[in-house]
């Protein structure tokens, strides 16, 4: 992420109020950049903003600077943040909500394998209600970098030959309930 002074009047405040009120996403307010979250982090040395300047840009409205970053893509939800954190955040759901939106707005970095794999899971199971190894990642690849295909061909033979490898893609028994019930819900005005 290209880095460069933010003025306050470039934020959204609204935007941040309604972050905060997301589901695990309450307690942002009391984060006291105490920086527990990424002294804790396993990932933290690998990401472009830490998960202590994540909090700050989110609660500051700085919204297009926090859902561009790639760091909620490496977050592995191992939840080291959260348990090391002396004020109860819970810097997971803060991740999850900002991958939801990244994804909701397409705003994720294009051919990052992380971004590209959710939005491919969520395809499948929208359509057939599961997904399918083979085809999961091979979409996958195809999309995020097509040139590591061949390496996957050899691999991908010995698992089909020894039956390991399941190319058909079944839908669920009652796919048309399933997908009424997964429906997103449109709220009453």
């Amino acid at each position: 992420m290209k880095r460069e002074l933010k003025f306050q009047r470039e934020a959204d405040g609204a935007w941040a109020g309604k972050f905060a009120a997301l589901p695990g996403c309450e307690r942002i307010a009391s984060c006291t950049q105490c920086g527990s979250c990424s002294a804790a982090c396993p990932l933290s040395i690998y990401m472009d903003v830490t998960p202590r300047r994540l909090i700050a840009l989110v609660r500051s409205g700085f919204r297009s600077e926090a859902i561009q970053s790639r760091s909620i893509w490496l977050c592995t939800s191992c939840y080291a943040c959260v348990s090391a954190c002396p004020q109860k955040i819970n810097v997971a759901d803060l991740m999850f909500a900002l991958k939801r939106e990244a994804i909701e707005t397409r705003t994720y970095p294009r051919r990052f394998a992380v971004p590209v794999l959710s939005d491919e899971f969520m395809s499948m199971v929208r359509t057939r209600g599961r997904s399918s190894d083979f085809w999961l990642a091979a979409r996958m690849t195809l999309r995020s970098n097509p040139a590591a295909l061949l390496g996957m061909i050899s691999t991908g033979w010995r698992l089909w030959r020894t039956g390991r490898l399941r190319l058909n893609m079944e839908p669920i028994h009652r796919l048309a309930e399933f997908q009424r019930a997964s429906a997103p819900r449109k709220e009453a005005a």
